[in-house]
Parts: C-alpha cells; structure tokens; sequence
C-alpha cells in the first residue's frame, strides 16, 4: 500500500480556520465526519483527547499529529490540514503548529495500512519537503510532494539493500536501538527513521527495533546486542529491558529519538551513556533527557493520580447531585441516601487508588497490593488500638505509594539469588506478603501515630484560640481546610467547627470551615480555564468538574492537582481560602448545616456575603495558582 492510498485529495484541509487546539481537533474530525472515515465522532474525539493527555503531538517544527486508534474508524487514513497563521498545540518547542497530520486507524488495521502509516511518518524527518509543504497551496501539491518523496525513499531503501556489506568491527562501530511509543502509529517510526538518518550520516552502523501498532518489527538477536557497542531506548512505553544488562544504555523519550538522535549517537560514540544493570524483573520506561530522579517521581505521581481522577469527577459529582437532592427532600429520604452514598463509596477508594497506582508504577504489579493497602490504611483510623481517631489523609497515601514501591523493588534486589526452580514463589508468596507487612508495619506505627500527634497539636491550639479574634479564627480554619485537604489539619479544623455548632448552635464557623472548603476546587477550576497552556488535556477535564465539587463543599476535587504540585496549588488555596474565611467572619456570616456548599445558602445568614466570601477567596487562589505555576512542558510524545 502506497501514503497515496491513505491521503487523499478529499480527505485536506489547505486553509484551517483553527486558532485554538480544541479548535483545530474538532474542525479535522469534523472533515472525518462528513467524509465518513469516522462513524463515532465522540469516540474518536476520545481517543485522540486520551493520545493529547499523554503527550502532546506538536513534535516541534510546526508539525503536529494527533491519531487515534478506535472502532469508531471505518478505514485507515491520515487527514492534512495547512494553517496558515499557526495554531498553538502544546508543540514541545513552543513554537505554532502549521501543519496537521491526523492520523485514523481502525481497531485491528492490517499490516499494509500500518506499513504506510510508518512510511509517512518517517518521511516527515526530512527538513525540505516539511519545507515544501509549508508552501503547498493545493491537495495535488501535498499528494505530489509525498509521491516523489516516498519514490525517492524507495530508491535509496532498495540502494542500501543492494550495497549492504560484511560489517568490519575494527572499521565502524554498531549501535542497537529500541524505539516505541504509547499508540505505536507514528513517533515510533519517526524516531526510527531520524536515528538510522543520524547513523548513515556519521558513518555507524545501527539497527532499530520498533514496538509499534504492527508488534515488534526488527527484533534485536542475542548476536546484536552482544557485538553492540551501545544501546539507545527511546520509548514512552515499557519495553524489555533484562536483555541489555552489562550493556551501554540511554533511555530517553521518543521524542528525543526524533529531534535529538545525532547528540543520543553522539553520547553513546563517546562512551557518556551508563552500563546497564538488570534487576531480572523490570520492564522499563524511558527516563526524561533532563533526567533523573524528579522526573521519575512525577512520572510516578502521574501515574497515581491519572487512575485516582475518575473516583473524583464520578464520585464527586454524584455527591454534588445528592445535595442539590436534599434542599428539596429530607437527610434521611431515600432520593439523598443512595447518591450520597455511591458519592461516598468511591470517595473511599481516593487514596488507594492513588498509592496502589504509585506504587505500581515504581515496583510493577507486584508493589500493586501493598501500596492500595497501605492507601487504605491512611484513610482509616485505629481508634481500638492507638487510642486515636486520626487520618493521614492523601500525604500518608503518598508516602504509602512510594514506600510501597521502593520496598517491592527492595526484595527483588534481595531475592536475586533465588534458584530459578523456585522463581514461582517470588510474585506468589515473598512479595506479597513481605511487601504487606512492611508497608503496614510503617503505616501503622510511623506515618498514623505522627499524624494522630499533629491532629492532637493542632486542636489543642485551637481550643486555645477560643472566639475572642472571630475573624483570626476563621482564617485559621479555612486555611487549615486546604493543607492537607483530608488529613490531620482539615479534619481537625472541621470537627472544631462541628464541636462548636453542635454545643452552640451558632454556624458561624462552620461558615468560615465551608468556605474554606469549597476555595482549593474553585482556584483549581478557574486556574484551568484562565490558564489552559499551564495543564495537561486531563486535568483541564478535571478541572471542568471542579466548578460543580467546589460549589458542593467537595474539597477532594482538589487532591489530584495537589498531589501534582504541591507547593503552588496548596499555597495558593491556602492563602485564597485564610482570605474567604477571614471575610465570612467579618461580615458574620452564619450556615447552620454540616455540609452542602452553596446548595445550602438558603440555609445562610447573609447570603450574598456568603457567597462573596467564596469567590473572593477562590480568584485570588486562582490568579495567585495560575501565575505561579509554570506552561505545562512535556516531555514525552
């Protein structure tokens, strides 16, 4: 099959009108649409907003290409689209997208469909026909561009079969390299065509194997890797790993396999890249270029909170519904209860999910089971035992997450020397149940026990602090509502609150405490849609929800963002959140009910400044948060 066979003339766009990347995402799929490629428009816009949260698909020089693989897709084909102004698509260089390559491939796309979608995307490394389609003012143009690049490409492909000679390893030296990416359609090929490109110009010998839609092609032999005298990985998606140990070894994104594969051979040429040392279990993933050690902790965090987000947006939204539910029924009717409660139950798997997932991502499956247990354990209290009813809410999650990670790789480092006879028993029986025990024994007499302390401090002061300074008092606890969102300092700012209303009946400051609670969701909302370049595509959907959490008093909405960044999104919360509940005091304002958000205003003493005390604190929280944080910057593709 020839690209001509996937690009054709009805399926280009030479004048998008785009200037957005949602925008520009919907006018293409749009054009799939009405030209029938794709039948489901919902689900492929899916697919691809799922590719975009990954990674961007701006791979930098005013190139972009979104693709999605689903079974809302009648046959395979790429579709052009020319800007002419530029389109801002999260590009890894920053720089404005000009021309668009999004890609449809059907579930199970044959082999010949797949082998000229790689064929395409390898030509795309070549500065001068990306210059000539840049100038391309017709749909002929584009299709004579790409037929005389594929001819050309033809040409030296079968020239370089023909001259293929004996390798002399005194003469040239040999790379082997691994290139992969999440969808396997067009990065892999890409950073294989710029790698061999590299390779020919400096006069090296490499081979690249691809993990790709079509499944591994090129495999490397045990001979390969033996006579390599280094080894480049360039993935976004775990590849096999053992077979290089002892090895010379980068392990880089696969965008670095595209924009940076003279300086990756170069690295490897001049013997900077880092002997390889196999656990015997690990499958790896690619280390950032900028590397290191944070880069992996936010890989991992990701990872977390990616899996934790559908328990927030789905949880929080039927309990949002529930109290919207009871100002019109009873707490005790039927119609609030079963919401409320489905509401709650997925609320419950917030923090293991998020440690389990963590854990996960560091150990592999089996750090699995021990980081949602050790989750578990920090959202329940041991009140039997350590006399003591203290959470320690998402940080112990966190801390479990990683514990649990690091322990598992731990014991497979210990466990090494296990005969392979008995191999079987590590997954099945050693991991599991050393793994638990560790990670519980931790959980249960360091991380809850120093929780419990920081509760029983924190409510003695505010016992201290009684109600001679309302206003002091009631930034005090608002702020406290947004530190740890769950924890220590959140509940015991909360049941400080509850105490007081239920002696006094005066809901004053469960006023400043509600307030406080709705900000850190609200700042996250607003923060994501005044500043939508600062965010992943998954957490700008996140933050939709966000707007309805933060108006329920749902103050977990905001846990993912904080878990991501922790400093700018809980300093900023804490100080837009000190702000509203300061305000709520001042202007006295009073909401006789435990829960409820705005849902209860009716319920409110001085209800417009109830409500000015909310979206006072939470602008002032999202404009702090959002000139703070950083443009979101990825580096994966």
């Amino acid at each position: 099959m020839e690209i001509k066979d996937l690009l054709k003339k009805n399926l280009m766009i030479m004048d998008l009108k785009a200037d957005s990347k949602s925008d520009a995402i919907n006018e293409m799929i749009d054009k799939y649409v009405s030209e029938g490629i794709v039948t489901d428009r919902a689900t492929y816009l899916k697919g691809i907003l799922d590719r975009e949260a990954e990674s961007t698909t701006g791979i930098g020089d005013e190139i972009a290409m979104p693709h999605a693989k689903t079974n809302a897709v009648n046959e395979a084909a790429v579709l052009f689209a020319k800007s002419s102004n530029g389109v801002d698509f999260d590009a890894l260089d920053g720089k404005p997208v000009k021309l668009f390559f999004m890609i449809a491939a059907p579930e199970g796309a044959n082999n010949a469909h797949l082998q000229a979608l790689a064929k395409l995307s390898s030509l795309l490394i070549d500065p001068e026909l990306v210059g000539k389609l840049k100038n391309a003012e017709t749909p002929a143009d584009v299709l004579a561009l790409f037929e005389a690049a594929e001819a050309a490409k033809d040409v030296e492909d079968s020239h370089d079969a023909e001259t293929t000679e004996p390798v002399d390893s005194d003469k040239k030296s040999f790379i082997v390299a691994v290139s992969a990416c999440p969808n396997g359609i067009a990065h892999t090929y890409m950073a294989e065509a710029a790698l061999k490109k590299a390779a020919k110009e400096k006069g090296i010998e490499i081979k690249v194997e691809t993990n790709g839609s079509e499944g591994v092609k090129h495999r490397l032999t045990n001979e390969d890797i033996e006579r390599a005298d280094g080894v480049i990985i360039t993935a976004d998606k775990k590849v096999e790993m053992a077979r290089f140990d002892g090895k010379p070894l980068l392990n880089r994104p696969v965008i670095d396999g595209i924009n940076k594969a003279d300086e990756l051979i170069d690295l490897v040429e001049a013997n900077q890249a880092t002997t390889f040392h196999s656990t015997g279990n690990e499958a790896s993933e690619s280390e950032s270029s900028n590397g290191g050690f944070w880069n992996e902790i936010y890989k991992d965090l990701m990872n977390g909170i990616s899996h934790m987000l559908p328990f927030v947006v789905g949880g929080g939204i039927i309990m949002a519904l529930s109290f919207f539910i009871e100002r019109y029924t009873s707490a005790t009717s039927l119609w609030f209860t079963f919401p409320n409660g489905i509401g709650n139950y997925a609320f419950s798997f917030l923090i293991p999910i998020l440690a389990g997932f963590i854990a996960q991502s560091i150990g592999d499956l089996p750090a699995l089971m021990p980081g949602v247990v050790g989750g578990y354990m920090a959202t329940q209290s041991a009140a039997s035992v350590m006399h003591t009813t203290s959470v320690s809410g998402f940080i112990g999650g966190l801390i479990a997450g990683f514990a649990a990670g690091l322990i598992v790789n731990g014991l497979k480092k210990l466990f090494k020397f296990v005969p392979k006879t008995l191999e079987g028993l590590k997954p099945m029986l050693i991991y599991p149940i050393l793994s638990l025990l560790l990670v519980g024994a931790l959980m249960f007499f360091a991380v809850n026990p120093v929780f419990a302390a920081v509760n029983a401090w924190v409510t003695g002061v505010l016992e201290g602090m009684g109600t001679g300074n309302a206003v002091l008092l009631g930034a005090v606890l608002a702020a406290m509502m947004s530190i740890d969102m769950g924890g220590p300092f959140n509940k015991a700012a909360y049941a400080f609150a509850i105490a007081a209303f239920t002696s006094t009946k005066n809901g004053d400051l469960m006023a400043a405490v509600m307030v406080g609670g709705m900000i850190p969701p609200l700042a996250t909302a607003i923060v994501t849609t005044f500043w939508p370049k600062k965010f992943t595509a998954q957490e700008r959907e996140a933050g939709i929800s966000n707007w309805v959490l933060g108006l329920s008093f749902i103050t977990e909405g905001a846990i993912p963002f904080a878990t991501a960044d922790p400093l700018r999104v809980i300093g900023s919360s804490i100080i837009g959140s000190a702000i509203g509940g300061g305000l709520s005091q001042l202007w006295k304002v009073s909401v006789p009910a435990p829960h409820g958000g705005i849902w209860v205003i009716a319920l409110a003493d001085h209800k417009l400044f109830y409500v000015l005390s909310v979206v006072i604190g939470a602008v002032i929280a999202g404009v702090i948060m959002g000139l703070w944080k950083p443009v979101k910057n990825s580096k994966n593709a």
